[in-house]
């Protein structure tokens, strides 16, 4: 079987987890995840926080069930700090690229030219 890659692109409002067969850039769309407050729409450094472990927890339970070999970030960098320091060291063993740019707002497609272009 082909080692499956988790591709994370995220920012403090939301993160969108694709999967792809190896280093291909073929995603699929796998979860989306929203971080809904009720603060409006500046959210604060704390709700930020917890949606970083929000994500990791999902990272981590992907990794516990064998779901990916490897992992590629691209997250907005002050988001990326908070979600890192939340993963275990044998998580981040597993990550093969961060890039520190937030294209959760573009769509797999744009997404996928992007990483391309990395």
């Amino acid at each position: 079987m082909a080692d499956t890659t988790w591709v994370v692109v995220a920012d403090g409002g939301r993160a969108r987890i694709f999967e792809t067969p190896g280093l291909k850039l073929d995603l699929r769309e796998i979860e989306d995840l929203l971080n809904v407050v009720p603060s409006g729409p500046a959210l604060s450094e704390k709700e930020r926080e917890k949606f970083a472990k929000t994500v990791a927890d999902r990272i981590e339970q992907g990794r516990l069930h064998h779901r990916y070999q490897r992992l590629r970030f691209a997250v907005e960098p002050k988001f990326f700090g908070m979600l890192r320091k939340r993963l275990s060291e044998e998580t981040r063993r597993m990550i093969f690229e961060e890039i520190n740019e937030d294209l959760s707002a573009l769509d797999a497609r744009e997404i996928q030219a992007h990483l391309g272009r990395h």
